[in-house]
């Protein structure tokens, strides 16, 4: 086994480099930012269903109004998601751009929105009504298209100074409006020509030729090995300290969302929605309680695991990982990079994509017909996911007994193991007991007097100034346990500190309010990119470590020192 992880270490700069590819981040940056609007328009729609559980029938006026907001939201998504990827793309370009061009992210996110109108809306040719389902979900690739190549036009354009000049007695904003124009004009009028080839080929919109080109190819992602191998390369990746999702699950996110409308509409109409291959099947059945499916592992190490730091990581992380944070869990215990949790880490989430198929295609159980936060705990996302139906009840035991099986071996041994190493730090400490209380006395006359430290720690007279900072990381989940302790440690020590929690990919338009930024565990791959956008900004950037970081969410005092000593002002 640590052959396999020795294996795995040697080739993390290549896994380094897919998760930090410019497109990729792009799309899950992009996604990030419009999730309000998928959750919203969610919670619509669920609302309208559930009173149905209860024989309550609401009026229809209701209903068409929830639908209006669902149609107007989630049914534009792809629009939305053109632009947004745009701009993140165009972000991440303009890192590299020679000194002096910069894109305009704002001219490139309209542009890519109106590029991808002319690949996904089609005009009646009798009544010249459009068609416009291809603006949601079912054009989300389209909308890449567009997204990716306005943003590599504007690119070229720049680059090669392909553009119109003005005076210099011109307004900057004017000029900027005409320099656009070159690469604007381009970027839609390519799409207008992919548009046009594609009607004249096989005379259909682009939007539905790519979505049957790539149909072979999206069956085979929703088949057992297709899907165990999406979910199981998305533990590996986390395995060796990586955030796998944002790797493997944006190249699936589109067919994701297009199946869970898809199970909507086949609930709607009395059908059994069949479709497996939907993102909350991963937040609530594959990943349940976060990568590697570690819903049940705190419970595991609570009541059957006896060595004291399995015992005390099990209480720390049971809160977190029922509502799917579960670095606490990772880090901490730790699962990532531990030998002995390689297989239940990687094997879990396959076993349970398995099982979760089995039950949809063969028992009859409904696949997700909504888009939940992936915050809500698994077993009630399973239960709301599928209208709590009987058989979803009996599927969520069996599988948390089954997760619970199959890490339970793994833990006994590493458990056996640390009861090992605890017995004798405990035999050492008994050992030095002596030598300590005959230097105690020694040690209490060199300590300098505390009130005066204290008063020195709490005065902090070289912050004159408050201190804002943002703590970054996966979800926003395990920011906030930072950003809490921060918080509380600087009321504590009356220092002018505020600090607040982010997703990474959703921090660029609020990134340049704080004085710092601090970057968890699982995002500080991504700290040589951030460096470049902080620089500019004049903004400290920090990286932290696991250990590190999961301490300093416990201690507020010392998550405050760890700021101070980080800007040189402890």
């Amino acid at each position: 086994m640590n052959k396999i992880v020795k294996w795995i270490q040697k080739h993390q700069d290549f896994f380094l480099k897919i998760s930090k590819n410019n497109y990729l981040m792009a799309i899950k940056d992009g996604f990030i930012s419009i999730m309000p609007l998928v959750m919203f328009s969610s919670l619509m729609i669920l609302i309208v269903q559930l009173p149905t559980l209860f024989g309550i029938v609401l009026p229809d006026n209701a209903k068409l109004i929830m639908v209006k907001i669902y149609n107007l939201t989630m049914g534009i998504m792809g629009l939305m998601v053109a632009g947004t990827t745009a701009k993140t793309l165009t972000g991440n370009f303009n890192r590299t751009m020679p000194e002096g061009k910069v894109i305009n992210s704002t001219s490139t996110m309209i542009a890519a929105m109106s590029a991808f109108l002319f690949l996904a809306v089609s005009p009646d040719p009798k009544t010249g009504a459009l068609d416009v389902g291809f603006l949601g979900t079912q054009g989300l690739l389209s909308a890449f298209v567009a997204a990716f190549l306005t943003v590599n036009i504007y690119k070229l354009c720049i680059k090669k100074n392909i553009t119109i000049k003005l005076p210099k007695e011109v307004p900057g904003t004017i000029a900027q409006s005409f320099k656009d124009i070159f690469p604007f004009a381009f970027a839609v009028l390519a799409c207008v020509l992919i548009d046009l080839t594609s009607r004249a080929v096989v005379g259909a919109p682009f939007a539905s030729v790519f979505q049957k080109t790539l149909t072979p190819l999206l069956k085979g992602v929703e088949t057992y090995p297709g899907m165990c191998l999406i979910y199981g390369l998305s533990a590996l990746f986390w395995f060796v300290g990586i955030h796998g999702p944002s790797i493997v699950m944006p190249a699936v996110t589109a067919f994701q969302l297009a199946n869970t409308e898809a199970n909507l509409k086949l609930f709607e109409a009395g059908q059994h929605p069949l479709h497996a291959m939907t993102n909350n099947f991963g937040n609530y059945i594959a990943a349940i309680g976060g990568t590697g499916a570690t819903f049940i592992v705190p419970l595991v190490l609570i009541f059957f695991m006896k060595s004291k730091q399995l015992k005390t990581v099990g209480k720390a992380s049971f809160i977190p990982v029922l509502f799917a944070v579960n670095e606490p869990l990772l880090f901490a215990a730790p699962l990532v990079l531990n030998p002995y949790m390689f297989f239940p880490f990687i094997l879990t989430p396959i076993c349970n994509v398995i099982l979760g198929k089995f039950f949809i295609d063969v028992l009859g159980m409904n696949g997700m017909i909504y888009t939940l936060p992936w915050t809500v705990p698994g077993p009630i996302g399973v239960l709301l996911n599928t209208h709590f139906q009987l058989i979803s009840i009996i599927f969520v035991i069996i599988m948390l007994v089954m997760d619970a099986a199959i890490y339970y071996p793994f833990l006994r041994v590493y458990d056996a193991e640390l009861v090992k190493q605890e017995k004798s730090k405990a035999q050492k400490l008994a050992e030095e007991k002596t030598f300590a209380n005959i230097m105690k006395k020694e040690l209490a006359k060199q300590e300098p007097d505390k009130q005066e430290q204290e008063q020195k720690e709490t005065n902090h007279p070289n912050l004159t100034k408050e201190l804002k900072v943002l703590v970054l990381c996966a979800g926003s989940g395990t920011s906030a346990q930072l950003a809490h302790a921060l918080n509380e440690g600087a009321k504590e020590e009356k220092m002018p500190i505020i600090a607040n929690s982010g997703a990474y990919g959703a921090h660029y338009e609020i990134m340049a309010n704080y004085d710092v930024v601090i970057l968890a565990p699982q995002v500080r791959s991504f700290y040589s990119d951030m460096k470049a956008d902080t620089d500019k900004l004049g903004i400290k950037l920090i990286a932290t470590k696991g250990a590190e970081y999961i301490s300093m969410t416990r201690n507020p005092k010392q998550a405050v020192n760890f700021l101070l000593s980080q800007l040189n002002l402890s």
